[in-house]
């Protein structure tokens, strides 16, 4: 089939299975990856990692995906299903070249996608050489290997990515906790199974739990209140201390407060920026642009060093990696760690850290959490319009007494309020979050904001 342009996106490929691609964008993908990534490193036994999530579609792309990688001439290390998190270790663990794993990560059940590193788990972006990718596929400019590659597989790399992970946490002991866990029938469910086994106080409660790329329950997206909203009743009737939910491929976290309430990713990753300076005292913390100012707060209250990026996870790490930042967070649930064999997400290592932190405070997660609830978030809202271009002008032009920044869409800021507005990564979409000093301002900016974004 004709493969559409349109899901080369800034950070990986996504699009609807069997609209906008079908197997021969993996095979294609795979013989094109083997070609650029063998000119970059002169070689020709270049090793790559692959791996696939649940989705329904996902294990006949993983096969053309070998194909292509075969008729390449690489050295492939095939982890099979796992969860993206599991796939960065991988990369790094086995020192690989570079790897792959198809996921759409928290899109529709009809969507999926790959994403797409070099060594370390280094993300390839549009800047770093997905253009060149796009470029490759679309115009067939990839030739077979003269010998075929080779397969190795690893059956145990979750074994392996939990030992590590937790080895990063530390092993210090944790008070006893009820911890409801909601998965999304995605890949974070055997992912959180193998790390809370390891702590024999935690008593978990499962939800949705059993892997399913049709997303009977909900979609996979825990940023969306209404897919929040079940785990939050089942945190009250279940009287549990917190609550735990992931995205589809499990590379992003959430938590939910022992009232039943979701716990703002700005505000969890100002907790975690804290934590981790105590580990790291004057290290550099990055964070995404978006609202949540209680992060460089906490930072530089913390004695760090803040660092906002653009928005989306590949240029976060890529952020990272050029200043040497320790940790960094995404208000969409993103948590990195730049480690000495690779820089990703570990979602594991924020779990264990709130609950490390939380066993020492001898406090509620609510009451634990109150310090950081300076401000008022309209949580993040998205708007389809004709022209985003025009959109964000005509913002620009009715704030234009604040203070304007570019850096990532537009950000615009008072005293008493600020907002982001900024075309999405992934979908046709702006996406528009706005943060005040009260729960009134809030409102108002928000629904007069929105009032601009109608079209």
């Amino acid at each position: 089939m004709q493969i559409q342009p349109s899901i080369f996106k800034t950070y990986d490929i996504r699009g609807i299975y069997g609209q906008d691609f079908d197997e021969t964008l993996a095979y294609d993908l795979g013989l094109a990856y083997t070609n650029w990534r063998s000119r970059e490193l002169s070689t020709n036994n270049l090793s790559v990692v692959i791996g696939h999530d649940m989705r329904l579609s996902s294990p006949e792309l993983h096969q053309a995906l070998s194909r292509g990688l075969l008729d390449g001439g690489a050295e492939i290390i095939d982890i099979g299903l796992c969860a993206t998190p599991s796939f960065y270790f991988a990369v790094a663990n086995e020192r690989a070249d570079g790897g792959l794993m198809i996921t759409a990560s928290h899109n529709p059940k009809d969507y999926n996608g790959f994403k797409i590193v070099r060594d370390r788990a280094r993300p390839v972006s549009e800047n770093t050489g997905l253009t060149e990718l796009k470029d490759l596929v679309l115009n067939r400019k990839f030739t077979p290997a003269k010998q075929p590659g080779t397969i190795l597989k690893i059956d145990n790399i979750l074994e392996q990515h939990i030992a590590y992970e937790s080895t990063i946490a530390g092993f210090q002991p944790l008070k006893p906790f009820k911890i409801v866990a909601d998965p999304a029938n995605g890949m974070g469910g055997p992912y959180i199974e193998k790390l809370l086994a390891l702590y024999p106080n935690i008593s978990l409660i499962r939800m949705n739990w059993p892997l399913d790329g049709s997303f009977p329950n909900h979609e996979s997206d825990p940023l969306k209140p209404e897919n929040l909203e079940p785990l939050c009743q089942m945190v009250l009737g279940q009287q549990a201390d917190l609550g735990i939910a992931t995205d589809g491929d499990a590379d992003r976290i959430f938590f939910v407060d022992n009232l039943g309430q979701p716990i703002e990713p700005g505000i969890l990753r100002a907790l975690m920026a804290k934590i981790f300076l105590a580990e790291r005292p004057g290290a550099v913390i990055a964070y995404d642009i978006r609202p949540g100012k209680i992060t460089p707060e906490t930072i530089i209250a913390s004695g760090g060093q803040p660092l906002v990026t653009k928005v989306g996870h590949s240029l976060i790490k890529e952020a990272m990696l050029e200043s040497g930042a320790y940790f960094a967070a995404e208000s969409s649930g993103h948590f990195f760690l730049n480690m000495e064999h690779g820089c990703y997400e570990v979602p594991g290592v924020i779990m264990i850290k709130l609950l490390q932190a939380l066993s020492q405070s001898r406090e509620t997660l609510a009451d634990f959490i109150k310090p950081y609830k300076k401000y008022y978030h309209s949580g993040e809202i998205n708007r389809r319009v004709n022209d985003p271009a025009a959109k964000i002008k005509l913002i620009a032009e009715r704030y234009s007494d604040g203070q304007l920044d570019y850096l990532d869409g537009l950000t615009v800021t008072y005293p008493d309020f600020w907002f982001n507005v900024r075309p999405s990564n992934t979908e046709p979409l702006l996406r528009f979050s706005l943060e005040a000093k009260t729960p009134e301002i809030m409102a108002v900016k928000r629904d007069e904001v929105l009032q601009l974004l109608t079209d």
